[in-house]
């Protein structure tokens, strides 16, 4: 098992701790809901510091992550964050992340904390452009403050404006005393706030001074359990279940960030499935009837056919009804259908929706 920096804060919040990608993590510390409100009306904040970070750099790592990466890295300037993934060469994959442009010469992938060592492996396998390649994971803390006040709250704690920094960019500056902090509008919830990148060695400091600035807004300490309901409440893919080795991008509607201007690992293939329609794609539902979709629950069109799976569901604790997400034959995957989840032997009626989901 590992620890991460702040383990000993969260068990003395009284958080329920699991193992989660082999670190024990704080899953939930007031309840689900009341976290899951919290970011959703004023702010709160996620310890997600089992996530890697790599450093890729030299004069060739902007052709080198071309040619690995989905999305299309030319369009960024300094200072901007792109969302893409790493396909791997059996059309599925390999990971999704995030990746950080700081200058032509240098870039930070955000991984998934499950995939770390996955993705060290398969992209030193192809670096063939001699750019090296640094795996900072064990050296990082990273602390995720969302929700609408997360601006507002934060503001005293830096000496740059908060507002000038654009959804998806970065800044490297001051934060709660410390220097060189990357201050990044990210996150995984969709209601706003940013992402704060610091050393192991600054991060009990900048957590206590983050919730002294976020008393007058009632801040809150969330678990990785509101993290996944707020994120399916978006329909943000969760890598392992609605993205893994055998599901292509374009399958999951990730086509936005699978760009054919350039050659990339699998990339004809992609094009090709992209072009001609795959033959089943990730669906966004909501049950009609009372019941909570689980993954790995049947989708069915009636009593006897069965066309997809679940992949994500829950509860949506913003708007109390049953929500997920799942890949559905392209045949029987229309907006507005009806579908049918498997749940306890019964065929619970759902709807095939729009993202993110709404009341």
């Amino acid at each position: 098992m590992k620890y991460i920096e702040l383990n000993d804060i969260h068990v003395n919040l009284g958080a329920k701790m699991v193992e989660f990608a082999g670190y024990n993590m704080p899953v939930q510390y007031a309840g689900v809901k009341a976290e899951h409100l919290a970011v959703r009306k004023s702010i709160g904040v996620f310890d997600v510091s089992h996530m890697g970070e790599f450093y890729v750099s030299g004069e060739n790592s902007l052709a080198f992550l071309q040619s690995i990466l989905s999305n299309d890295l030319s369009k960024l300037i300094d200072g901007q964050a792109q969302y893409t993934c790493l396909p791997n060469e059996v059309n599925g994959i390999v990971d999704d992340l995030i990746v950080y442009k700081f200058n032509i010469n240098k870039y930070m992938l955000v991984v998934n904390a499950s995939n770390i060592e996955k993705d060290w492996n398969w992209i030193n396998s192809k670096n063939k452009y001699g750019v090296t390649i640094i795996n900072e994971s064990s050296s990082y803390s990273l602390l995720a403050i969302q929700g609408p006040n997360a601006i507002d709250a934060m503001q005293s704690l830096t000496s740059i404006d908060l507002n000038t920094i654009p959804f998806y960019h970065f800044k490297v500056s001051d934060f709660a005393g410390c220097k060189n902090i990357i201050i990044s509008a990210t996150g995984y919830t969709g209601s706003g706030g940013f992402e704060i990148y610091c050393k192991n060695n600054q991060v009990i400091d900048i957590w206590n001074k983050v919730f002294k600035a976020g008393e007058n807004f009632n801040i809150k300490p969330i678990g990785l359990a509101a993290r996944d309901t707020l994120r399916l409440e978006m329909g943000y893919c969760l890598y392992g279940n609605d993205l893994n080795e055998s599901t292509s991008p374009i399958e999951a509607g990730l086509g936005w960030i699978t760009k054919f201007n350039k050659k990339f690992t699998n990339s004809e293939y992609l094009k090709n499935e992209k072009e001609n329609g795959p033959k089943r794609k990730l669906a966004a539902f909501e049950t009609i009837e009372r019941g909570i979709p689980r993954k790995n629950y049947e989708i069915f069109s009636d009593s006897e056919n069965l066309i997809g799976i679940v992949t994500s569901g829950t509860m949506s604790p913003s708007f109390s009804k049953g929500i997920g997400l799942g890949y559905i034959n392209t045949d029987h995957n229309k907006l507005n259908s009806f579908v049918f989840i498997k749940i306890r032997d019964k065929l619970i009626k759902s709807k095939i929706v729009k993202l993110p989901f709404k009341a």
